[in-house]
């Protein structure tokens, strides 16, 4: 079956971004509870992306551990910036789908989360990608597979 719709156009792929560009785009495109996060970009290779995140107070809850709300925050928000560096820049785009695995806690004494985002497929419409959550010692602590939508 084809569509007599026009297809969208993919978006012009650009010069990537750099680990600066990155940072300041975390404090431009992410609503200010995100930026609270205080995520540091750490490493950009390629469609990979790593992205620390500090395990404060604000996000341990009574059991002790890093909030899996916060682990898929850092995620989600560490896979838009990987996107953001294939295509040069911000393009606006929403999750369509965020699939987490929690595999261990992450204690509420471990410092920092690395966040692994890996774009795996960069389409017309939808893009592609998985994440890590790596502990201090780098036992993988969640796991999520991502499908964002751009607008």
């Amino acid at each position: 079956m084809t569509s007599d719709a026009p297809r969208k156009p993919s978006p012009p792929l650009a010069k990537p971004l750099d680990m600066a560009q990155l940072q300041r785009l975390c404090s431009e495109i992410f609503a200010p509870w995100v930026q609270a996060l205080d995520l540091q970009v750490r490493r950009l290779e390629g469609s990979e992306l790593t992205l620390a995140l500090s395990v404060t107070p604000p996000h341990v809850h009574a059991g002790g551990v890093l909030c899996g709300q916060t682990l898929m925050a850092a995620a989600d928000s560490a896979m838009v910036l990987a996107i953001s560096a294939q295509f040069g820049g911000f393009q606006p785009m929403t999750t369509v789908q965020l699939q987490t695995s929690f595999l261990r806690p992450v204690p509420g004494d471990a410092g920092e989360v690395q966040v692994l985002a890996r774009v795996l497929k960069l389409g017309r419409q939808l893009v592609f990608g998985e994440i890590e959550c790596r502990l201090p010692s780098g036992t993988l602590a969640a796991h999520a597979t991502t499908t964002y939508a751009l607008l």
